[in-house]
């Protein structure tokens, strides 16, 4: 998708978005929603109520770029946090768009020796 930037920062918006929105829709989201400057370089990703499909709007050289993934199966994972704008390490966007849910607190089940 994407080179990885260790300083790019990535912000979820936490609603869900209606995926009707192309370019000029989500900009505004950015702008108004996340309080961001969307030419900032910044990436930022928007997901439908049905958790279905994912866009990640993001500003490179002179143009907006619009990546989404819709899924035939399944869903994305809702990603917990305390307000509407999550920010994202470049890892956890990647385990997003991949399906997985890395905020999952599995137990292990400890065995017993016979």
């Amino acid at each position: 998708m994407l080179l990885p930037n260790p300083d790019l920062r990535i912000w979820l918006y936490a609603k869900p978005v209606d995926m009707r929105k192309q370019f000029d829709g989500l900009i505004v989201l950015a702008k108004h929603q996340l309080q961001a400057s969307p030419m900032s370089g910044e990436l930022f990703v928007f997901i439908n109520r049905k958790q279905t499909m994912i866009k990640v709007l993001y500003f490179s050289r002179g143009g907006y770029c619009l990546w989404s993934k819709r899924l035939e199966l399944g869903r994305f994972h809702h990603v917990d946090g305390d307000s509407d704008k999550i920010n994202l390490t470049w890892t956890q966007l990647q385990c997003l768009i991949d399906g997985i849910n890395w905020q999952k607190n599995v137990k292990s089940r400890r065995l017993n020796s016979m």
